[in-house]
């Protein structure tokens, strides 16, 4: 594995129970790469984002996946977390009772405790969130609230991508975040996300739809099928997706 290769996928197989949902992926990502998976529902899109981030009923089945050089299957999900590996969930959960700034603070203070940092003062981590915040157009109001509880769509997609800017971690996975937002909010959650793109980070970004790629620009395109990969471009493939529906790929998988 090359030195700047933050991610290499080789024949993953994975599936929940019995069933098989991935049939063998093959996708290298580097640092300063976004890479765009689109496909059909039930292709296994989510499962992907989810065998990586190591949500426990999915079972990765064959296959090998490296994170920094080191065997990520092995590694349990919270230290995937504390290494930088960042899941935007597609539907993100309440916390009842969490307010967000305890709950950003807590995740802060472990990461940077796994890295060998000192915990910021209240008075620096205060800083840091304020600066978080206004990036991302969230008040005061809102941090005093608990985590995604009451919140509507569209706040809980701007919260998720509030905690990746806060929590800046090097693979950002982004499951279908650009779902249920209207024009207006999916473009403060694209601005987030091109915040945080840098050379020093990559984002794994899971869509239907071509249209927040009219903000996020990828580097990569890949087309998810059945399970599998059938074709990989440009933005220029996401916009033939767009024009053509999936149908006329199905062929590559036999389907």
């Amino acid at each position: 594995m090359t030195q700047d290769v933050i991610l290499e996928i080789r024949g993953l197989r994975a599936g929940v129970g019995d069933v098989e949902i991935l049939k063998g992926i093959d996708l290298t990502i580097r640092l300063g790469e976004t890479h765009a998976i689109m496909g059909p529902n039930g292709s296994g899109k989510s499962t992907l984002v989810n065998v990586l981030a190591g949500k426990p009923e999915y079972e990765a089945w064959a296959g090998q996946v490296t994170y920094k050089g080191r065997d990520l299957l092995q590694m349990p999900p919270d230290e995937r977390a504390r290494e930088g590996l960042f899941l935007a969930f597609q539907y993100p959960v309440e916390l009842p009772g969490v307010r967000i700034r305890e709950f950003l603070r807590a995740a802060l203070d472990s990461i940077r405790e796994h890295h060998g940092l000192d915990k910021l003062s209240v008075r620096e981590f205060n800083r840091l969130l304020q600066e978080k915040a206004k990036e991302m157009g969230i008040d005061q109001d809102f941090l005093r609230r608990n985590v995604n509880e009451g919140f509507s769509g569209g706040e809980k997609k701007r919260h998720e991508i509030f905690q990746l800017l806060l929590l800046d971690p090097t693979l950002a996975l982004l499951d279908e975040t650009d779902s249920g937002l209207d024009v207006d909010a999916l473009k403060i959650v694209a601005d987030g996300i091109n915040r945080f793109r840098g050379p020093q980070k990559a984002i794994l970004l899971v869509t239907h739809y071509q249209r927040i790629l009219n903000y996020v620009a990828p580097d990569y395109v890949h087309i998810l099928i059945d399970g599998r990969i059938v074709a990989s471009g440009g933005k220029e493939l996401a916009l033939e997706v767009e024009a053509k529906g999936y149908e006329w790929l199905r062929q590559t998988v036999g389907g």
